[in-house]
């Protein structure tokens, strides 16, 4: 059950939408500058690289109430999650061995993989911090909170064990990016959703909407990792196959395809042979039928909630950035 006491807004100063956002970006560079000498260089280091913050987007935009305001918390949680995300990054970069990030040098290329995964263990911390240093943290202590985080370590670790599989099967894949992706998108709604709403059913409601979001980003990225140029999307593409990533288009390129799983078997498909396949076999029109359904399931519950058109507006916005629309 929701604990009502989170739901008192009465003697809080709440924030509108676009202030809120300036803080919580504020909020993060601030982190990032006044961390410990012996870590300052790696984290201002990262602070060149600022993403789009979607998630924290997202949360901001559940936790707006009927007027457009925000709870203040939600400042640190979302600032939490973004940094949190960014811990992510910095693991994933150090497992792909990737050099590039957001159109700069990853942490591992520039500092090596050791500096690199001890930064992203200590953003982990910072994130943790970030979300306990809330002056009235007692109020949720009632709350059911998922345990998103372990989500997010099974989920990379079984993309790890499965590393390679060929026979990885659709709902293999779902599993992963579930975790992988997916778990971070529903915290961020979920803990909006807390903010803003006290029905349990409708914060049930924000965290499948969280869910489905985090599904269809992750489909749209890795039909983009067949699609476009590192240039231009500032990270490593054309790679996951070579890290051993099997993705949903080449899952279904090679149920599709006559020969094609054997030859990767044997090692005998170049970059190009599997770019083609994906192509001929429709496994990114595929892979976009998919995604499709979870939009559509996403558009549902976006017009069951009661909620302000601006909201709903900015919801749909979010749904459309994670499709690549936008």
């Amino acid at each position: 059950m929701i604990n009502e006491n989170t739901k008192n807004q009465d003697d809080m100063k709440l924030i509108a939408y676009d202030k809120a956002l300036d803080i919580v970006k504020e909020e993060i560079n601030r982190t990032l500058s006044i961390a410990p000498i012996i870590i300052r260089k790696y984290t201002e280091h990262l602070m060149a690289s600022s993403g789009k913050a979607i998630r924290a987007i997202s949360l901001l935009t559940c936790a707006q109430n009927q007027d457009g305001l925000i709870h203040p918390n939600a400042i640190n949680f979302a600032a939490a999650i973004e940094i949190l995300h960014l811990a992510t990054l910095v693991h994933d970069d150090v497992i792909d061995n990737a050099n590039i990030r957001r159109g700069n040098l990853t942490l591992q290329k520039k500092y090596g993989k050791r500096t690199a995964v001890i930064c992203g263990d200590y953003l982990f911390c910072v994130a943790l911090k970030l979300v306990t240093s809330i002056s009235n943290k007692r109020e949720y202590m009632d709350l059911d909170i998922h345990d998103y985080m372990s989500r997010v370590c099974l989920g990379e670790l079984n993309q790890h064990v499965n590393n390679g599989f060929l026979d990885l099967s659709v709902y293999q894949y779902l599993k992963i990016i579930s975790g992988k992706t997916a778990a971070l998108f529903e915290a961020s709604f979920y803990a909006g959703a807390v903010l803003s709403e006290q029905n349990d059913l409708t914060i049930t409601k924000y965290m499948k909407l969280g869910r489905y979001i985090g599904m269809i980003f992750q489909m749209t990225d890795d039909c983009i990792d067949f699609e476009t140029t590192e240039n231009i999307a500032k990270k490593p593409v054309q790679s996951d196959f070579e890290q051993g990533v099997i993705t949903l288009p080449l899952i279904y390129a090679f149920k599709n395809m006559l020969g094609l799983k054997e030859k990767a078997k044997n090692n005998q498909l170049s970059r190009q042979d599997i770019n083609d396949a994906v192509v001929k076999t429709g496994g990114l029109s595929y892979t976009r039928s998919v995604s499709k359904r979870y939009y559509n399931k996403s558009l549902l519950i976006i017009n069951e909630l009661e909620i302000t058109k601006d909201k709903k507006t900015k919801l749909i916005s979010i749904l459309d950035k994670a499709c690549g629309l936008s």
